[in-house]
């Protein structure tokens, strides 16, 4: 697979089952996105509603041709009542990992982000000890805007979060 084979699409029903691994598999989601099981039914719902694509909120599948290799999301973030922004993140299965497919995944987001919403503003949270994200992120071309202390919590103790965020104006 090469990062130029990259791409993002709308998911398909037959991707739900993928989808649904990262809530029931503690190894699909390791090791920072795993928060124990539930709600393994929302992916289910989410499709009967919008196709996981809604006003507020959306998921595209990441793939290299055929191979599913995971996804990225987004939801509105309304600071004010005349303001909002997006914040995205992203799943990638174990193999798909640590091969440049985040960052061009993101990459590509930000741009159909910023090519079909209004919004100024995306911003994106991970873990203080996800180093891999934090690279991902800055190569997507994200600035590092601080630490949230203890934000999270996972596998039994709160953890701290870094926000990064990237603007209309920031692309080249």
């Amino acid at each position: 697979m090469s990062i130029d084979d990259v791409a993002l699409r709308p998911l398909a029903e037959d991707d739900l089952p993928l989808m649904e691994r990262f809530l029931t598999d503690p190894e699909a989601a390791a090791p920072f996105q795993w928060f124990g099981w539930w709600d393994t039914g929302r992916w289910r719902r989410r499709w009967a509603e919008d196709r996981l694509l809604g006003d507020d909120a959306g998921h595209l599948m990441v793939v290299s041709g055929t191979e599913r290799l995971g996804f990225v999301a987004w939801r509105k973030v309304r600071p004010t009542p005349t303001t909002s922004y997006w914040n995205m993140g992203i799943g990638l299965l174990a193999e798909a990992r640590g091969r440049g497919v985040g960052t061009e995944a993101q990459r590509q987001l930000v741009r159909y982000l910023f090519a079909h919403t209004t919004v100024v503003r995306i911003e994106a949270d991970t873990e203080a000890e996800n180093i891999a994200e934090q690279r991902a992120l800055e190569k997507a071309g994200f600035t590092r805007e601080g630490v949230l202390r203890s934000v999270a919590f996972r596998d039994g103790q709160w953890r701290d979060g870094v926000r990064y965020s990237i603007l209309r104006g920031d692309l080249a």
